[in-house]
Order: C-alpha cells, then structure tokens, then sequence
C-alpha cells in the first residue's frame, strides 16, 4: 500500500498477488472492484509496507513487454492523455515552451523506457518523473523568495493557522477532527498518524474548509503553487512514528508549518535529520525516503502543503495537471469506455500465461 498523502493512487484496496525472484518483482491486481490504475501493474518502484514493515525496493526489473503491458482502458487513457498534452503544446510552444519533459514523463510512467535512478543518497523516484529537476531532501523555501514568494508571508502569517487550529482543537473533545479516514491511514502510515483534508486532488472541501475560514481565505490569497495532493492538517500521536517510505514523485515538494510540535519530534529524509518549529516551514521532497517519529508524551500537528518543484514551466504545470485530473475522471468512472483508437499489438504466446511470464523473469522453463 502506498502513503495515503504521497500518493495519488485510490484508496479502493487491491489484492496483489508478488511472484519474486532474485529481487525481481511481478504484481498482478485484480479485484471486484478495483479503481482505475492507469500505470502499469509492476512498474511502479514503491516500498511495500505491512504493518510496521517496509520492504526495500526491488532494483531489478522484468522484461519491459510483460511489465508494461496496457489494458485497453489504460490504452483509452493515454491515448486521451496523448491528445490533451497535444492541445496544451499547441498553445504553448507557440510561446517557446516545450513539453517534450512531459512526454518523456509519460513514456516512462507507461514502462517505455527504463526507470530513473535516483540523483542523491536517499533519492528514489519513480517512473512518475520528470527528468532534470533539482533533487535534495530540505528545501529553505522562506529564504528563497524569487523561488518561493508565498513562504515568508505563509510564515508572517502562521499564527492566523495556529490560534484558528488551536481554538478547534479546543473545541473538539470528541476527536472527531482526526477520525475521519485514520483507520485506512493508519493501516499505511502506522498507529498515530491521521489527517483533516483541506484540499485533495485540486478540489478544496468546502465542508471541511468551512472549519477552518481564515486559514481558507489566507490560502486564497497567497496565491501558493498548490500541487494535485494539496493540503491538510496531520497529527502524529504520543510514541508514535511512520516507517521509512518514499512516493517517488520529483516534480512535488512538500512543505509543513509547525503547529504544535512537542520536544523529541523529528523527520529524517535521506540522511538529514531536523526537527519542526511551530510557525515555520520544513520543507522536503518526497522522492527521497522519509520518515517522521514523535517520541513525547503529546500529539504534535503540522499542516501539510504541496506545491509545484518551482523548476516546472507553466506549461509543464498544466499538463502534468491534466494527466492527475483525467486520471480521477477516469476512476470516477465520468469518461466512457470505448476501444482504443491504435489495436493492442499482438504478444506471442510465451508471455501471455503465467509459465512464459516465469520463464522471461528466471530464464527457466
């Protein structure tokens, strides 16, 4: 299961069935009512956690032709994915802005080409990449105005967050802040952690925001590059933590404004080790493997925002927004079915059944 924050994917549970060997791993998913994938089964390089266990990520990888085989409806989507990015270079590399990174990224999140690797200790992207962009673990967004020109005010401003935060918090002795989707979530992210969602997928909750009106209008006026997983109030709770994990996604940073962070908290991502302040920003970047841990007796709360990596062009920001947007249409089930425009070619019979599958990955009968 991948992080509920870091990912994109649904929330709908699959049922995986891993053949390993010599480190190379094969998922087939499948169920009743599985949502809309539209990566290839396997392709993606996630750790895999069970519990408290995170297994390390498999470095190896399998013949391309069986790993990045497309459904139809996975065909549908990129062919529409193909035209969109199309409508939106048409516009923009009129002006000089080109999308070929873009088109890259879809050629490697479909299994094309061979996955990235990463640029850092630590780093681990996935084949949802673009290549080139800056990669390290911490970002100084407040110190980096020409990059970053929303964070210093954000911070100037983080006691609007705090005292409103604060004063609902207060109010809340039920719990209920917390409750909403935390057992899924903790099923992932391990005991401890939850989230109140203000914005997901590029939609803001009205119900939720309602909550929460002058951080809403605050958000609305620092006009910060959101990105499509969007922004949330956390808890972390008392001797609790989150395993090791990564989302692979380079183009995405992530920053936290401290809110109430307890002594003996911490987030380590790749090597480096910090610990949060309230009214100020940490900020990393996904794609390197993080954890957090809160070692005191209390909850600690950040509120979680995600942005664009401030090396995308405008054009760049578009199309990637497109793809994540027609990929919720398409597990909301609001694009129709209908047959690919290019015929799936043809796979010889080997590596159509399980035992030509076996022999591709081992070389054995």
């Amino acid at each position: 299961l991948p992080c509920p924050w870091c990912s994109f994917f649904p929330t709908i549970p699959l049922v995986a069935m891993r053949f390993i060997h010599q480190g190379v791993a094969v998922s087939f998913l499948f169920g009743a009512s599985a949502a809309f994938v539209p990566f290839p089964a396997g392709g993606q390089r996630r750790r895999l956690v069970s519990g408290n266990h995170v297994s390390r990520h498999h470095e190896t990888y399998a013949v391309p032709v069986v790993l990045s085989a497309l459904t139809e409806r996975q065909q549908q989507f990129w062919e529409d994915v193909d035209e969109g990015v199309d409508d939106i270079a048409t516009y923009y590399e009129a002006k000089g802005d080109s999308l070929e990174r873009i088109r890259a990224f879809g050629r490697s999140a479909r299994g094309e080409t061979p996955p990235p690797t990463g640029y850092a200790a630590g780093h681990q992207p996935s084949e949802e990449h673009v290549e080139g962009l800056t990669a390290k673990p911490f970002w100084d967004v407040a110190e980096d105005s020409d990059s970053f020109p929303w964070a210093a005010d954000l911070e100037e401003n983080a006691g609007i967050i705090i005292e409103e935060f604060e004063t609902k918090l207060a109010r809340d002795k039920e719990g209920g802040l917390f409750s909403g989707d935390s057992a899924w979530q903790n099923k992932v992210m391990g005991e401890g952690w939850s989230a109140f969602r203000l914005q997901r997928l590029g939609v803001w909750n009205a119900k939720n925001c309602k909550e929460f009106p002058r951080t809403y209008e605050l958000f609305q006026s620092l006009n910060i590059p959101l990105a499509v997983r969007g922004v949330c109030f956390a808890r972390q709770g008392p001797g609790s933590g989150v395993a090791p994990h990564t989302d692979g996604r380079n183009f995405i940073l992530t920053s936290h404004l401290g809110l109430k962070i307890p002594e003996g908290c911490w987030i380590k991502v790749g090597d480096e080790k910090k610990t949060w302040e309230e009214g100020k920003l940490i900020t990393l970047d996904t794609s390197f493997e993080h954890s957090t841990g809160n070692e005191s007796e209390s909850d600690r709360h950040v509120l979680i925002i995600d942005f664009w990596h401030p090396e995308l062009s405008e054009a760049e920001r578009k199309a990637l927004s497109f793809v994540y947007d027609l990929r919720n249409k398409f597990e909301r089930g609001d694009v129709p079915f209908r047959k690919p425009r290019t015929p799936k070619a043809e796979e010889e019979s080997e590596g159509m059944d399980f035992a030509g599958i076996w022999k591709s990955l081992t070389g054995k009968s």
